[in-house]
């Protein structure tokens, strides 16, 4: 009994000395940590669009984005060809999304963000971006520096708003945020799609066979109001640009105003 009090007390500690050891030694953390401190602060007072993966994409002119710099977000480079590009910057933190899919994303021609924890499908001399460390989801938090920890808020959108602070810019507009799934069930249980996709931009986004994730809305909305207080606090701003969008968390724009509209205004 008082051997499995001690195990109690210690393993958690040991173990995430354990993870911050790799973290700290392992070449791709270490080189992780060196791209991302270069890029502190990169778009200081500048404005980024995050493109969400919702049914709204289409929607929505999304060559209208051009010129813009763009956050792509799991199997969002499926719509690249509408934007006439590849996005400025694609995030993915979910597991079985890399699992499945890791040999597009790390042919993707872009600069890419996975989670630390994620890392195992890809090659070991991928010239992917680990973001989070050793410290990710344990507690709800607005995580300010990439390099150390991260909680993920049930969504890759919340990861991508933390990684738009990090890198400076003052103004995120969001579109393809439609926090409205037409497949039910409990949250996080994973699930075999059947045939064509109806909660997303694309069919075949998760197509028939491939495994996803049901979605946790309740607590990204508490995720989404951690961003919100952090961004205001500092003077910047998240708006809301999805078309039709469910989510009432950030100020509601219209999407082709906003994006037509001149940033920072001009005087």
């Amino acid at each position: 009994m008082e051997y499995k009090k001690w195990l109690e007390r210690h393993v958690p500690p040991l173990s995430a000395l354990a993870r911050k050891t790799v973290w700290a030694l392992d070449p791709r953390g270490l080189r992780s940590r060196a791209a991302l401190r270069a890029m502190k602060d990169k778009h200081s007072g500048a404005r980024c669009v995050l493109i969400g993966n919702g049914p709204s994409l289409k929607n929505t002119d999304l060559s209208l984005l051009y010129n813009e710099v763009t956050f792509s977000m799991n199997r969002g480079y499926l719509y690249y060809d509408r934007i006439g590009k590849p996005c400025t910057y694609h995030v993915t933190v979910n597991g079985l999304v890399i699992e499945q899919f890791h040999t597009e994303l790390e042919n993707l021609e872009t600069t890419r963000f996975v989670t630390w924890g994620q890392r195992h499908p890809l090659r070991r001399d991928t010239d992917t971006i680990f973001i989070g460390g050793p410290m990710l989801d344990l507690y709800p938090r607005f995580c300010k520096d990439p390099t150390r920890d991260l909680w993920t808020g049930a969504t890759v959108t919340y990861v991508s708003l933390q990684l738009a602070y990090y890198l400076g810019f003052s103004q995120v507009i969001l579109i393809g945020v439609d926090h409205n799934f037409a497949t039910q069930g409990d949250a996080n249980r994973e699930v075999v799609s059947e045939g064509t996709d109806p909660n997303h931009f694309h069919p075949d986004y998760f197509g028939k066979g491939v495994r996803w994730q049901l979605p946790d809305l309740e607590t990204s909305e508490i995720a989404y109001r951690l961003a919100r207080q952090a961004f205001e606090a500092d003077g910047r701003e998240i708006l809301d640009a999805t078309v039709g969008g469910k989510l009432k968390v950030f100020p509601k724009v219209e999407y082709e105003e906003v994006i037509r509209r001149p940033y920072p205004a001009e005087s």
